[in-house]
């Protein structure tokens, strides 16, 4: 039996999301401000809904797709928010990436209106949700966990419950250490091969399978090679997070002075006009010669 869906969110990841949960047999009630990005998904099978409160009453699972807490609370807790028409015991299944001390006081605010909820932030990008590979880290309580499963099995390939509210973004905010430094620096050293004239293109193919291989270096070296900024993420959602995982490391008293810079280089890229750029934008850091100059 398919599962009844409401999506709030519909931008390039919520999009993403949504398409995948229309076309694997689920009934999918969308909301979204952007009318054009409603239509899209309806184009696809989804029903189109007048409001959060709309799409929430229609459905047993509630996924969200947003940006910043701010958006978070008010889409659910808002003038005609989800709150106001999700049925009692409905699971909010919250994929935005936020961070863990405002997703904890979601959870609670959530629980004191009879509502479910589970912090299943992602990682793998538009394209594996397309085709249902993402990785999720969840958080919230194991029978929520489980429940979201019904749902997120359907996008997921990997999925993992990291511990109670707020565990699941947690996770992600040190998956986005891990990504933003190794963007970093596979985008730095495609500069340095092309600087000294080595045929970058054949630079991923030439280290897989050793220590330096990864996901990153495969699909984004070819990408930084040929400029390819085709947008499947955006460099000041990472600035986002950077900031998360930074003010993390202060409530901890951890030392990342690579996080640092990192996050000091996509905020330089985003002063520049490039924050609504795909990482591969990148490369605009370096401005150095195209290639060659010891050839």
């Amino acid at each position: 039996m398919s599962n009844k869906v409401a999506l709030i969110g519909a931008g390039a990841m919520g999009g993403a999301i949504g398409t995948r949960i229309a076309e694997t047999g689920n009934e999918l009630h969308v909301f979204d401000l952007d009318a054009k990005k409603v239509a899209e998904l309806v184009a696809k099978g989804a029903l189109a809904t007048s409001s959060g409160a709309d799409a929430a009453a229609k459905a047993n699972y509630v996924i969200l797709s947003l940006n910043s807490p701010a958006i978070v609370r008010a889409a659910v807790f808002g003038k005609e928010g989800v709150a106001d028409g999700a049925k009692p015991g409905t699971l909010i299944i919250d994929m935005s990436s936020i961070d863990p001390e405002a997703t904890m006081a979601l959870a609670e605010d959530a629980k004191a209106k009879d509502l479910r909820w589970v912090d299943s932030p992602l990682s793998g990008g538009a394209p594996k949700a397309l085709i249902g590979e993402l990785t999720l880290m969840a958080g919230g309580e194991e029978k929520d966990v489980n429940d979201a499963h019904n749902v997120l099995k359907d996008v997921a390939t990997n999925y993992t419950h990291m511990g109670p509210s707020g565990a699941g973004q947690t996770t992600k905010l040190i998956n986005q250490v891990l990504c933003g430094l190794g963007f970093l620096a596979v985008a730095e050293a495609t500069q340095l091969a092309l600087d000294a004239g080595v045929d970058a293109a054949k630079i991923p193919q030439a280290l897989k399978g050793g220590r330096a291989d990864s996901a990153l270096l495969q699909e984004y070296m070819p990408r930084f090679v040929t400029k390819d900024y085709r947008r499947t993420g955006r460099i000041d959602n990472m600035v986002k997070d950077l900031n998360g995982a930074q003010d993390l490391a202060r409530l901890t008293n951890t030392s990342m002075p690579l996080t640092a810079v990192c996050a000091e280089v996509h905020r330089m890229l985003t002063a520049a006009g490039l924050g609504g750029e795909d990482q591969a934008a990148l490369m605009e850091y370096f401005k150095g010669p195209a290639a060659g100059k010891l050839s």
